[in-house]
């Protein structure tokens, strides 16, 4: 008896606690709230604090997009000569590399035009990876995982690359995210870039498979080479992001080459998002998967954790993005381009791993 009334008074003191944040919750909505129920200014202390946040963020997020859209013109100029080795490590997106020949090369390879974007580092980072290692040829297979629309796939098989695209399997929690914001490979044609490879060679050889990144199937195996662009941070965890990682090689022969990129915490070593749709890794953990996989004969490109100096490195975007905006604002300001941005108040940025596995 005595228990039941105890955890009864617990069970009490729990509602109550529940009810005190929803109170607390709904009066900071309200006087958050930049219009009362009337329609009219919501004026209050707190308000005359918060009320200007919005607009003092959008001034900030527009000077840095003309100071990266002003940049960007000198990009156009960047000598075109071909490939060449680089000896990539790994390592974050920075303004420098936006800057180089040879990421010039593989965005005009993309038929994109270059300005400073993150994910257009990114593009060029593992195809540039790819290239160095000599996987970008007839006859050699590719798999790619959380791969959506991006065009990797139809760039590979244009250069005769045998390539699986695989995405989240439609039973998945996580697939209404991706396929209301049509980044999903819902079929196999969402994947063809008709700019890029035409229908037939692309029919040819590329593949369709839903996998869930946390558990591979044994049967994926045999490949030259894996890559994924932006995908493991949404695995549900730091721990569960770097077994991927490790468990790519699975998928690879004796030599076989894995290129990922991820988020990078760069600007804060104690604090990070972890166990969330969208986690964060910090210098640590790329220090961890280093060392793990080195300890068993693998060789991962040196680690350069370096942001760079440069204006467009030092630019911090800040939400709302640019596919949060209303559809009148997303036509009068389409271009938002920026390297960093902040995730649930972290600055951070792209961080690209290349992994050979061990012979």
């Amino acid at each position: 008896m005595r228990w039941w009334r105890r955890n009864k008074a617990d069970n009490t003191v729990q509602h109550r606690e529940r009810a005190d944040k929803r109170f607390i919750k709904k009066q900071l909505r309200g006087i958050t709230s930049l219009v009362n129920s009337k329609g009219q200014p919501n004026i209050n202390e707190i308000w005359q604090i918060a009320k200007d946040i919005e607009a003092i963020k959008l001034n900030l997020k527009n000077f840095g997009y003309e100071l990266a859209l002003e940049a960007s013109k000198g990009l156009e100029a960047c000598e075109i000569n071909g490939p060449r080795v680089v000896g990539l490590s790994s390592k974050a997106s920075t303004q420098q590399d936006l800057e180089s020949d040879w990421a010039a090369y593989w965005l005009d390879q993309l038929r994109t035009k270059v300005i400073y974007h993150r994910k257009l580092w990114e593009f060029a980072y593992v195809l540039q990876a790819l290239w160095e290692n000599d996987k970008i040829k007839a006859g050699r297979r590719g798999i790619g995982f959380g791969c959506g629309t991006e065009p990797i796939p139809s760039y590979l098989t244009s250069k005769g690359v045998e390539v699986t695209i695989t995405d989240l399997p439609p039973n998945s929690e996580e697939y209404k995210k991706w396929h209301d914001t049509e980044q999903h490979t819902t079929n196999i044609k969402k994947s063809h870039h008709s700019g890029l490879v035409d229908s037939d060679t692309f029919e040819r050889l590329a593949a369709l498979r839903y996998v869930d990144m946390n558990d591979i199937p044994q049967d994926i195996t045999g490949y030259d080479f894996c890559w994924s662009i932006c995908a493991l941070e949404h695995v549900g965890s730091i721990k569960k992001g770097l077994d991927f990682i490790e468990n790519s090689l699975n998928t690879l022969v004796p030599g076989g080459v894995a290129v990922h990129t991820t988020e990078y915490n760069f600007a804060n070593d104690d604090r990070t998002i972890d166990n969330w749709v969208t986690v964060l890794f910090q210098r640590k953990h790329f220090q961890e998967i280093h060392d793990r996989l080195t300890l068993k004969g693998h060789r991962v490109a040196a680690l350069d954790f370096s942001v760079g100096s440069n204006p467009l490195d030092r630019f911090i975007d800040l939400p709302p993005y640019s596919h949060e905006n209303n559809e009148f604002l997303a036509k009068q300001w389409p271009a938002a381009p920026h390297l960093k941005l902040t995730i649930d108040g972290f600055a951070s940025t792209c961080f690209g791993m290349l992994i050979t596995k061990a012979g």
